[in-house]
């Protein structure tokens, strides 16, 4: 599985993004999907996850409330929409993967527990 993140930029506080993340390989609807960040100075932290069904999702103490993870199974793409950004998300946002099987419906909030890596996005919000 390969990943490729974008939609990151530059965003005045207040504003909102939509990050995605494309996913090639034919197992990506039994994956299960997340998205970190890392700040500069700071060590990547979670931010989002979902189940490979959608059906779950578990967010960051940070975040909670103000975006929203997502993903569309048939496009092979996850989704982070942000909104009313702060400039303390400014990072770079990475997306990651997980082999699971259909049954499975945890959420995985470890950087460990992720076998894909996207190359990362960059979101910078201005004050």
């Amino acid at each position: 599985v390969q990943l490729q993140a974008c939609g990151g930029g530059l965003v005045e506080a207040g504003g909102s993004l939509m990050l995605s993340c494309a996913a090639s390989g034919s197992t990506f609807s039994l994956d299960a999907a997340a998205w970190f960040r890392q700040a500069p100075g700071k060590e990547r932290e979670f931010v989002a996850a979902i189940t490979s069904t959608g059906s779950r999702t578990l967010y960051g103490d940070s975040v909670k409330g103000r975006f929203t993870i997502s993903r569309d199974n048939a496009r092979k793409t996850l989704y982070l929409e942000m909104n009313s950004l702060k400039p303390e998300d400014t990072a770079v946002y990475y997306c990651a993967a997980k082999h699971t099987i259909l049954s499975d419906t945890r959420v995985f909030a470890l950087q460990s527990d992720y076998d894909y890596w996207g190359q990362g996005t960059q979101v910078t919000v201005s004050s």
